[in-house]
């Protein structure tokens, strides 16, 4: 399929922006470092740790550490899928549009790198940190589930996830994140590939969107909206494991309601996260909800509005919504 001249020029950029951030994962961000754990993993806009006044320093930091080791395990498991249909819908542009091509292929090779990454970063954490910590799902299976369902799809969860990576970002770069260097470079390379993946992302959704009827549509947004809840899942039984984990660890004694808000918190953080951070933004709900009828877009507000409730008390700190 032939790209517009206006999308030709678009991704154009992405793959010169592409080459110049273009970094290297022992080179540019490990660099022979290791874990500092005597910091936080994630800042407390993303982890929310200062939800819970009742933990001690040292709990608190090890409240955030457990959530940067489950930060690159969910990272390495959607970068599995989302690789896996950047290089299916680049055969549109095979025989068409080369620097369209071009990109997708560059944003596949990306997102391969994107998983050594993370697995990387997880085999420091794992060597570092105590036994008992556990995976709430297999990568394999959750990317044959995801890319059973239809393109449109498949690329509106691409671009909420590449999209809400600019809030981690903005998070972990912010002046009062006392965090971990290594972890403050992850947050910074990664967004530098994301943020040129997110134009991808957009224009490819766009395309696959001018291709459906209103009936594929319709059928799309209910798969869209189950996706979303099978995120939502994993995040349920990753934030119970990751609450037992930390249970099993801190130091401080907790009553049963205190361990209660413990378990709660760590899905508050996690939906903050995964999904809702992506939602307050501005050119999520903007570039999908313009593809939309109004009763669509009603669906999706209808899913998804449950879930706000995990914003936490100041988000516009961190999340652009202009």
């Amino acid at each position: 399929m032939q790209a517009s001249s206006i999308n030709t020029d678009s991704y154009a950029r992405v793959i010169a922006n592409s080459k110049r951030v273009r970094w290297d994962i022992e080179d540019d961000v490990v660099r022979g470092r290791r874990f500092d754990l005597t910091k936080s993993f994630l800042p407390g806009g993303l982890s929310l740790a200062g939800e819970l006044p009742f933990l001690q320093v040292g709990d608190r930091r090890l409240f955030s550490q457990i959530q940067g080791r489950s930060y690159a395990y969910v990272f390495g498991l959607v970068e599995r899928f989302i690789s896996a249909k950047v290089l299916e819908i680049s055969r549109e542009h095979w025989l068409g549009d080369q620097l369209a091509l071009e990109a997708l292929v560059l944003m596949t090779e990306e997102e391969i790198k994107h998983q050594a990454l993370f697995r990387r970063l997880e085999t420091l954490m794992e060597a570092d940190m105590p036994a008992g910590y556990r995976p709430a799902a297999e990568p394999n299976a959750v990317a044959f589930a995801v890319l059973g369902k239809s393109t449109w799809a498949v690329l509106a969860l691409t671009l909420h996830i590449e999209l809400f990576t600019q809030v981690h970002y903005r998070a972990g770069i912010a002046a009062e994140a006392d965090i971990c260097e290594l972890w403050r470079d992850v947050f910074l390379f990664h967004w530098k590939e994301e943020s040129q993946h997110a134009v991808l992302d957009e224009l490819e959704f766009l395309s696959a969107d001018s291709r459906l009827t209103p009936a594929e549509r319709d059928l799309a947004v209910g798969e869209l909206i189950e996706l979303v809840g099978a995120v939502d899942q994993i995040l349920q039984a990753q934030a119970a494991a990751d609450a037992a984990y930390f249970l099993g660890l801190a130091n401080g004694t907790f009553t049963a309601a205190q361990r209660e808000l413990v378990a709660a918190t760590f899905l508050k953080a996690y939906r903050w996260q995964y999904i809702v951070s992506g939602m307050l933004q501005t050119r999520f709900p903007k570039v999908l909800f313009a593809t939309l009828s109004p009763e669509q877009v009603n669906r999706v507000n209808d899913a998804i509005v449950p879930l706000l409730s995990a914003a936490p008390v100041e988000p516009s700190r961190i999340v652009e919504t202009a």
